[in-house]
């Protein structure tokens, strides 16, 4: 933990963002070194100029090789492209528009010239290819169209990110990520430079180029999503924070738009990100699950002396495809906790319009307490591995109500139980926090201590352990087969999975189940190093005690 974990930055831990973009610019990649070549995880390519791994040319020979594969699959409809607030994001997302108009693609862009959440894409892509129609949303043929948003996520204000989403309108699955990834590093290795393109100035006037207003669409269509009714009546207080990400305009339309007791807590977007709290290894990080990094607003919400100055404040990250709740009695909800409440409300009676077999989808190290809330509700609950693409196909049909990751990322479908979006949802997720007063009465921290009471409190947690490359690449290939525990914690283990069953897909790692524990590992793709989540429906120390012997596991089957 660094020591100056949840304070406020200072100015030597603030980017200079001049250097930032001039390296984006002026550096070239080595492909010899693995970490500066093109990767595609299961949010897109990330990383920083500084560290050569997110350039100019990175970007030419993405967009490039997106261009390739949308022509290849026959997607030649317009390409919707939008940006959050990182530094990196617009020189990236201008370069991008250089070379898509070069390659006679249509590119709607933001009729604002501003920021776009990745929500706010993924709803206009499905929009343009028949969600909401009769006919349904299409996914193959002609005139279908996708997108990229350009974005990192929360990572820190040096790193960029490069995101595709198909016609679905959800993230890419590897069968596109590959292929595009490979491409685009053939392209760098060819001569990057030799990609056509317009200058941008000539581009963004082109006749290709049209204006889309994302910001009013988004916001309109919300009311087929959210009781503002109910909200507007029971005069619920809310407090929203964008965390300087790209809902900063959103939430103060949303407000206006319905008429609601909404407060825009900081309106500020600056791609330094001074206004923030240090995460807990003293990095800027959006992070609106992290204690350290919502530290200022739950001081706000907690520490007045006085009554709180809103029933709940919400976060959300650079780009507002995840979600922060904090409430009065309970300051920032554990995101698994507030996933629980969400299912609960939504498939309790709240949203009668929803197809009566659809399921819960859940990732693989999501917490245990959602299938016991399923079982509960008589809802069969779908197990996939990370990575919300897994949701996609479900949303799309309506056999998925709602979809959500541990990571504080959610998507759920229209009161009528057609498609939403297809990509994760911050702002849908807080806006149901507040539904969730209205219509209840009681905070979603209630709610929570209301289902352990019923079903079971459980610990949870994530702790990082070292690995190599070599060990990372055993880890993600391992078999049932070579994992020899045959307890965890004192308990049997009920079963050794390798492959999520949900949807039978390989989950890149192991997962170990007993009947009262778990714990997943899995390699990082960023870093040199596997992740242990865990959880223990005992007690703190036995959740200790799983994440020992995890350990020992997952050491044991590295040897």
């Amino acid at each position: 933990m660094h020591p100056r974990a949840g304070t406020l930055a200072l100015p030597e831990d603030l980017v200079d963002i001049d250097a930032l973009i001039a390296a984006y610019h002026d550096r070239e990649p080595d492909l010899a070194d693995p970490g500066q070549r093109v990767v595609f995880g299961t949010s897109g390519h990330r990383g920083s100029a500084f560290d050569t791994a997110f350039n100019e040319a990175h970007i030419v020979a993405m967009t490039a090789a997106i261009v390739e594969y949308r022509r290849a699959q026959g997607t030649d409809g317009p390409l919707f492209i939008g940006r959050d607030t990182h530094g990196l994001s617009e020189p990236a997302q201008r370069t991008a528009i250089e070379v898509l108009v070069a390659a006679g693609v249509q590119v709607h862009v933001d009729a604002r010239d501003s920021y776009t959440p990745t929500p706010a894409v993924s709803l206009a892509i499905l929009r343009h290819n028949g969600a909401g129609t009769v006919a349904g949303v299409r996914t193959h043929g002609p005139g279908l169209a996708d997108g990229i948003v350009v974005t990192p996520s929360h990572n820190p204000p040096t790193d960029g990110g490069f995101k595709y989403n198909p016609p679905h309108g959800g993230p890419a699955g590897s069968d596109a990520t590959g292929p595009i990834a490979d491409r685009a590093n053939e392209i760098l290795a060819a001569g990057w430079r030799a990609v056509p393109r317009i200058p941008y100035e000539r581009a963004i006037t082109s006749e290709l180029v049209r204006r889309h207003d994302y910001l009013s669409s988004y916001v309109d269509d919300l009311a087929n999503m959210i009781d503002f009714d109910a909200i507007r009546t029971a005069g619920v207080r809310i407090g929203a924070d964008p965390l300087g990400g790209a809902a900063v305009d959103y939430w103060g339309a949303i407000g206006e738009r319905y008429g609601l007791d909404l407060t825009v807590v900081n309106p500020a977007a600056d791609p330094r990100w001074p206004f923030m709290t240090l995460d807990w290894d003293g990095k800027i990080r959006m992070d609106c699950s992290s204690p350290y990094a919502m530290a200022g607003l739950v001081a706000r919400m907690t520490t007045s002396g006085g009554p709180a100055p809103y029933d709940v404040a919400t976060g959300n990250d650079a780009d507002s495809d995840r979600h922060g709740i904090v409430t009065p009695d309970a300051g920032l909800m554990n995101p698994n906790h507030y996933l629980a409440v969400m299912i609960a409300y939504l498939y309790g009676g709240a949203r009668p319009g929803w197809p009566a077999g659809a399921a819960i989808g859940k990732t693989l190290v999501s917490s245990g307490l959602i299938d016991r809330v399923g079982a509960k509700l008589g809802r069969h609950v779908i197990e996939v591995p990370v990575g919300f693409k897994w949701f996609v196909p479900g949303l799309i049909d309506g056999s998925i109500g709602f979809g959500g990751e541990e990571s504080a990322g959610a998507s759920f479908l229209r009161t009528d139980g057609t498609v939403w979006t297809t990509d994760k949802d911050g702002p849908i997720a807080c806006l149901l926090a507040s539904e969730i007063i209205a219509t209840t009465g009681r905070s979603p921290s209630e709610h929570h201590r209301d289902l352990v009471a019923e079903l079971g409190e459980s610990w949870y947690a994530r702790v990082d352990a070292p690995a190599t490359r070599e060990q990372k690449a055993t880890l993600g290939a391992l078999s049932p087969e070579q994992v020899a525990a045959t307890s965890l914690a004192g308990d049997p283990i009920t079963a050794r999975l390798t492959a999520a069953p949900g949807n039978g897909a390989a989950i890149g790692g192991l997962k170990v189940t007993t009947d009262r524990a778990w714990f997943a590992a899995r390699p990082s793709g960023t870093e040199d190093v596997y992740k242990i989540y865990a959880e223990s429906f005992v007690s703190a120390e036995h959740l200790a005690q799983v994440q020992d012997e995890a350990k020992q596991v997952v050491d044991a089957a590295l040897a």
